[in-house]
């Protein structure tokens, strides 16, 4: 075996073999239609182009904003006089935060994925989750997508899909919890309204159990629906509810493996974010208790939800308002949850369009690699079968599988 082969990654060569386009074949076997891939469609140049335009239009509004309205002069003056140092140190931690996703990502979809690969995936989602009006779980669709493209069998995605979603969800989940209960017992420092901390720890432990129970429910459901006799619209839902219940037992199953890897990335993805917002606070000569930011944030980062390019608005409003019922200074709180927000959006943006480009340009490799055919060579094309090249770029046909 050559150095090239022992070094070759499996994952990255399926994705470079994968259809730029989505192909069926006709009826009468002949030539295959073409369709545009729709979710490269969607991230195509100009929709990231104007993506980018929105997001700096944004930005630019709220420092016109925060420049010119009047009765915002203390958060003016809190900039004025920020901390370059805690800045700097404040980006170090959204970079931590952005590299932790990449081992998360790796461990739950794929380990025969090289860390270059798996780094072009997990980066293009989160510039995906700060670009686009995708909310949520939505950014986790341009894994989905690439990996499918790769080979991936789709019920498999659909499980490791909702594993990873509960995974990357369970330390927020389980830190509400115990800071929550932390804060209102008094065994962390700082001061909070009881109702501020117990009633968002109850929240989260009963979400813990609902997840389980999720698993469990949509299991009974999925089987009570196969075993009808009779098809119905409900029946469709049994995929769906599959996957859910196969989902949750495989991050169950992830968590009591304990892989020490996996649980670093997990917890550094959402702890050092965090820290963002806390030397945010330092940089501007602000220095509230570690667990008032770390609950504020875990609270105010619910509108993150929100069907908004990166939660812009959304998250903001969030964060200040849970951290002015937790004491803080309105001008305080605005100030440093604007620079927190600057630097969450656009660190992850640029990287994630650098990783963005480079997965394209290997997903585009399938089609230069059957123009160097001669004619009437066979490639194989995942999900297409062995397809004849010399038909010119634009118009490849199925082998006849018994040549």
């Amino acid at each position: 075996m050559s150095a090239g082969e022992a070094d070759s990654d499996p994952v990255a060569d399926s994705l470079a073999a994968a259809p730029s386009v989505s192909a069926m074949t006709a009826p009468t076997g002949g030539v295959p239609e073409t369709q545009p891939e729709p979710f490269l469609s969607a991230l195509s140049a100009s929709h990231v182009r104007r993506a980018l335009i929105r997001l700096f239009a944004l930005a630019l509004i709220a420092v016109v904003a925060t420049v010119l309205l009047p009765g915002l002069g203390e958060v003016r003056e809190r900039f004025a006089h920020a901390n370059p140092v805690w800045i700097s140190v404040a980006t170090a931690f959204e970079l931590l935060s952005v590299l932790a996703y990449v081992p998360a990502f790796r461990i739950v979809f794929c380990t025969r994925m090289s860390w270059a690969t798996s780094y072009k995936i997990a980066m293009a989602e989160e510039g995906a989750g700060s670009l686009l009006p995708v909310g949520g779980t939505g950014s986790l669709a341009l894994g989905v997508w690439a990996l499918r493209r790769g080979g991936m069998p789709a019920t498999e995605i659909a499980r490791k899909t909702v594993a990873f979603f509960l995974l990357t969800s369970a330390p927020n989940v389980a830190a509400l919890a115990i800071v929550g209960l932390g804060l209102a017992a008094g065994i962390l420092p700082g001061h909070a309204n009881l109702a501020l901390t117990l009633i968002p720890a109850a929240v989260a432990m009963g979400a813990i159990v609902a997840s389980i129970a999720m698993g469990h429910l949509a299991r009974r459901t999925e089987r009570r629906l196969r075993a009808r006799p009779e098809k119905s619209r409900l029946t469709r839902l049994g995929p769906v509810l599959l996957a859910t219940a196969d989902g949750v037992d495989e991050a169950v199953a992830q968590l009591r493996h304990g892989n020490p890897l996996l649980v670093v990335a997990l917890v550094g993805y959402v702890a050092f974010d965090i820290f963002v917002l806390w030397a945010s606070f330092r940089a501007l000569r602000s220095a509230p208790e570690v667990s008032i930011v770390w609950i504020a944030y875990l609270i105010g980062q619910l509108g993150n939800w929100l069907p908004l390019p990166g939660g812009i608005g959304g998250v903001e409003i969030g964060l200040i308002g849970v951290l002015v019922l937790f004491g803080l200074p309105v001008a305080t709180a605005t100030a440093a949850v604007l620079l927190y927000r600057v630097i969450e959006l656009w660190l992850p943006a640029a990287l994630g369009i650098v990783a963005f480009v480079q997965l394209r340009l290997l997903l585009r490799r399938e089609a230069e690699s059957i123009e160097l055919c001669r004619p009437r060579g066979a490639v194989e094309i995942i999900d297409r079968g062995p397809v004849i090249a010399g038909q010119g770029p634009d118009e490849p046909r199925l082998a006849d599988r018994s040549d």
